[in-house]
Formats: structure tokens, sequence, C-alpha cells
């Protein structure tokens, strides 16, 4: 599977970076560039469960690709969450169902700092957005 523009700029950013505080402060510039979510997106319906910190996503069909928008009240992993957006973004359902997280993860570097309770989190994410996936497939509305 061929990444995505936005995930190649991500693993060559993340592959440049000598040690983790370096990585660190580059998660950090990457969650400031997430577009912000407006008060009412960031609502019960759009909040992830699982997460020890507020995350909310939003999933927006674009033909048979999926975009996705995410926040969260946490620094670091607002930073996270943008590189899961730049992994998955205008992928179709059926490579997302596929992807493999932890291993993106390994290879920008970071997987050996996640916390347990945020690599929960981020998988709470993914299975998340293949939720909402679902239930576009089931006619159902999507929040």
């Amino acid at each position: 599977m061929s990444l995505p523009a936005s995930a190649q700029t991500a693993l060559q950013a993340f592959s440049a970076c000598p040690g983790w505080e370096q990585r660190a402060r580059l998660l950090i510039q990457w969650g400031d560039q997430l577009a912000p979510l407006n008060d009412a997106e960031r609502c019960e319906a759009n909040r992830v469960q699982g997460c020890e910190s507020q995350v909310w996503l939003l999933a927006e069909p674009d033909g048979a690709h999926w975009q996705f928008r995410a926040s969260s009240d946490a620094r670091l992993l607002r930073g996270l969450l943008a590189l899961l957006l730049a992994r998955v973004n205008g992928l179709a359902q059926s490579e997302l169902t596929q992807l493999d997280l932890p291993d993106w993860f390994t290879q920008l570097g970071l997987a050996r700092h996640l916390s347990p309770s945020r690599s929960n989190g981020l998988q709470a994410v993914l299975t998340r957005m293949q939720q909402l996936l679902n239930a576009d497939d089931q006619g159902a509305a999507r929040h």
C-alpha cells in the first residue's frame, strides 16, 4: 500500500530527527497544524470513547475515499492525531481496514515513546474511524 503524500512528508520529517526531544517538538508542531473544530463539532456524538484525553473525530466522504478531521485537548495527542490523519486521509475504506497503526508509528520512530494509554487511545480512534465508515455503508447518518 503506497503512502499518501502527507504521510511521506511526515516520514521524511520524523526520520530526520535524531532523538526524542526533536520528535516531540515536531509532534507538537504537527498538532498545531490541525484545523480546529468548532464548538458544535466538539460534541458528545463526535467524541471518541476509550481515550483518556478528550478526542473528537469527524468523517467526510470524498467520492470513494475519506477525509477525517480530529482534535484533542492534549497537545501531544493532537500531534499524534495529525500524523494519523496524514496516513489515513484520502484512503479508500478497504485500505483503511488494512492499516497497521503500530507499524506506522514505528516507521515514524514514535512507537516506543507511546505510553500504553496513548497507544490504546490511538487504536480507539482508528476503531472509531472504521465504525464511521461502516455506519456510512449502512446508510446511517454521519456524525
